[in-house]
């Protein structure tokens, strides 16, 4: 394998973030003290930001308009990308001997790029990264290849030469077409769908905890 760049995911792979999705609307609630019901999670996992709102709105009669329970939830979202989330357990360590293996590396994400920059700067990993890229920006989603060829390009790098550390299946599979070195990296969030990510990962990573990659 000739590494000579990687291009990483954030939620789910180097942040352990994917926990805040299911417990939005309970904590919206909660910063009303009311008492979310208990199978509240899996009744939003389906459903928009909107929609999410719109249930909460009715289910528990909020006096709130659904704009302003979207307001609340949002809030809590960037409170927690810039005062709670962590990395994923050995992830600064691992990043450090990418770097000192001089492994040029950007971030493909799905997110927010204030609230990632925000997340990666507290955390001590900002420095690590030339360049961040979100499917926002580029209008395209990790189903396509498009966002995964742009860090490539900036790079200078041939897919063959670059690794997409990804923990979504469908994005270990738009990266593994494109013809990128694939690391499916393990998460509570994809427990359902490890052993289809290990059959199609080139390789995979259950923890960044003394992970070496040369």
């Amino acid at each position: 394998m000739n590494l000579r760049g990687a291009i990483f995911d954030a939620d789910g792979t180097l942040l352990d973030s994917m926990h805040i999705w299911h417990e939005l609307g309970a904590r919206y609630l909660q910063s009303l003290n009311i008492t979310p019901e208990e199978n509240l999670s899996r009744r939003l996992y389906p459903m928009s930001l909107e929609q999410s709102c719109k249930y909460l709105k009715t289910r528990y009669n909020l006096r709130d308009s659904e704009g302003d329970i979207q307001s609340g939830i949002l809030g809590i979202i960037e409170g927690f990308y810039r005062d709670e989330v962590t990395l994923k357990d050995g992830v600064r360590e691992f990043l450090s001997a990418m770097n000192g293996k001089g492994i040029q590396m950007v971030i493909a994400t799905s997110g927010n790029r204030e609230l990632l920059s925000s997340a990666l700067t507290r955390n001590g990993i900002a420095e690590y990264f030339a360049e961040i890229f979100t499917c926002s920006e580029l209008e395209t989603t990790k189903h396509e290849p498009d966002i995964f060829m742009t860090c490539a390009e900036f790079l200078s790098l041939s897919p063959e030469n670059v690794g997409v550390f990804e923990d979504a299946l469908f994005a270990v599979e738009t990266a593994k077409r494109a013809g990128f070195i694939t690391f499916g990296v393990k998460d509570e969030s994809n427990i359902h769908q490890w052993e289809m990510i290990r059959e199609i990962s080139d390789f995979t990573i259950e923890s960044f905890r003394g992970r070496i990659v040369s």
